[in-house]
């Protein structure tokens, strides 16, 4: 089966062997990654590392393609994008197929984040005709005052292993509708998908003979991610991963005052008072906790639970974690499939066995699924405010539970970690939503009534405040960050008025 994605999608050139990762670079030289199914272990393919002499093979045709992208009109730069997310339609099922065999997702999320990439290329398309700028009234008479938005340049793209392509195109999609072109860096853990993309668009690349718009190294972070960062020739970062690599990001590219987009740790919290619709919650803190196998920035990761309702909706919630179906994520009838790897197995285990000495108690699952690959039970702790290991986001399926007696106890406690992403309350009281919505309610970028924290649309702003970086990706006004401002001022007069009453007559 796996042999039959890759050839469905070109790459069955990968396996054995290793491909330099860059469609359309000859690679002159690098080490091989391997790419492992947390499914099985198994290993699916090579793909070979850049090394110096490929990066700055792949920075020069970058270079040299901006100065032509960028004169191109953004509507054509549009219908590039637009004929990318056609491809990606046509590949939804092997491409999400794949996704799944190398990062672990269940099918359906994986075939859900294509179907992301395909959203914001429609959105970046009808983006291409709304690039605008704003006209103001200048104080100068005969004067005529404005502001516009050019291509800002070589834009890398970090991404992470969670969403191996959907964050891509977050960002690709928009920058390549701005007039940018791009540099891509996936996670090493998950290189193949990415290789998949480059194959992919690179039929619409050729036809329009656009190559440099879009590029692609594989590397590791510690190596490729620190000279990207420090490289400056890319005016613009954007990087999504753990809040101790957006630091590392951070520090780098402000050295050299650049710009940077993160997209950083979540510790995301919902918050349940005593008038909730306790079914809807239900399935919303299921599907924010236990999805992706706890393995979203976006995943729930603390509860904060009415006490007049706290042991209604715990005792509900432990018995739906006892039904749900732990497997291989490429069967339709499996919920939760396996953490990436091994590492992240022993940061679950560890941080639950700091919850429990603690004073946290373990209500259901704790620990591993006796079979091949990277499966554990998904975990309820029922925590108090005195602990200290619920405030670390932990990348796995751990649901800390807090019984509060109002609502200031529970946005004190929402409020209470360093990250600042997506978070929501469940409750049929007006007031109090908009309590939670207001400048006294959540400090995080995303706030939902009565929706869980997870599964955010494409046409909303995507990012969060505090150590989570304080990004925006994909809709709303984030085309923003991967332009520049220009005011422009014209005089069409005889005269030459200064601003402010200032003569300067010689």
């Amino acid at each position: 089966m796996t042999h039959d994605v890759l050839r469905e999608l070109g790459l069955e050139d990968l396996n054995p062997g290793a491909h330099d990762g860059l469609s359309d670079l000859e690679t002159s030289g690098g080490t091989a990654i391997d790419s492992f199914s947390p499914i099985d272990g198994a290993r699916l393919a090579a793909v070979t590392e850049a090394d110096d002499a490929t990066y700055e093979e792949v920075m020069a045709r970058a270079e040299a393609a901006f100065l032509r992208w960028r004169e191109w009109p953004a509507p054509k730069r549009g219908e590039v994008v637009r004929e990318i997310g056609n491809v990606l339609r046509e590949n939804k099922a092997a491409l999400g197929r794949l996704v799944t065999l190398e990062m672990g997702k269940i099918l359906s999320e994986g075939e859900g984040e294509v179907q992301e990439m395909i959203d914001v290329a429609d959105f970046a398309v009808g983006l291409s005709r709304q690039l605008y700028g704003k006209s103001m009234h200048s104080e100068r008479p005969s004067h005529r005052m404005y502001e516009q938005w050019h291509p800002l340049g070589n834009v890398g793209i970090i991404t992470a292993f969670n969403f191996p392509v959907a964050v891509w195109a977050w960002n690709a999609m928009l920058a390549a509708a701005c007039g940018d072109v791009m540099v891509w860096k996936p996670s090493e853990i998950t290189p193949l998908t990415a290789v998949a993309v480059q194959k992919l668009i690179r039929p619409v690349v050729e036809k329009h003979d656009i190559p440099g718009v879009f590029n692609l190294v594989v590397g590791h972070g510690k190596t490729l991610g620190e000279r990207m960062a420090a490289d400056r020739r890319f005016p613009l970062i954007s990087a999504t991963g753990s809040c101790r690599m957006g630091r590392r990001v951070g520090e780098v590219v402000a050295g050299r005052l650049g710009r940077t987009l993160l997209e950083l740790g979540g510790n995301n919290a919902i918050v349940v008072r005593e008038d909730a619709d306790l079914d809807m919650t239900l399935r919303a803190v299921l599907f924010g906790a236990v999805g992706t196998a706890g393995q979203r920035c976006t995943t729930t990761r603390r509860l904060l639970v009415h006490e007049k309702v706290y042991d209604e909706l715990v005792s509900k919630l432990v018995a739906a974690y006892g039904s749900v179906r732990i497997g291989d994520p490429l069967d339709p009838q499996t919920l939760m499939g396996p953490l990436v790897h091994d590492g992240a197995v022993e940061g679950m285990m560890a941080a639950l066995a700091r919850a429990k000495e603690e004073g946290g108690e373990v209500l259901c699952g704790g620990g591993r699924v006796d079979r091949p690959g990277q499966y554990v039970e998904p975990t309820i702790v029922a925590a108090n405010a005195d602990m200290k290991v619920w405030k670390d986001e932990t990348f796995a399926p751990i649901l800390y539970v807090f019984r509060v007696r109002d609502d200031a106890e529970a946005i004190d406690l929402h409020n209470a970690v360093d990250q600042g992403l997506s978070s929501a309350i469940f409750t049929n009281d007006l007031r109090a939503a908009e309590r939670f919505l207001s400048a006294a309610g959540s400090d995080c970028g995303i706030a939902n009534v009565n929706i869980g924290t997870s599964g955010a649309e494409i046409g909303g702003a995507f990012g969060g405040e505090k150590d989570t970086g304080g990004g925006r990706e994909s809709g709303s006004d984030s085309w923003k960050a991967y332009m520049r401002r220009q005011t422009n001022t014209i005089n069409w007069g005889a005269e030459l008025p200064l601003a402010q009453g200032v003569r300067f007559d010689l």
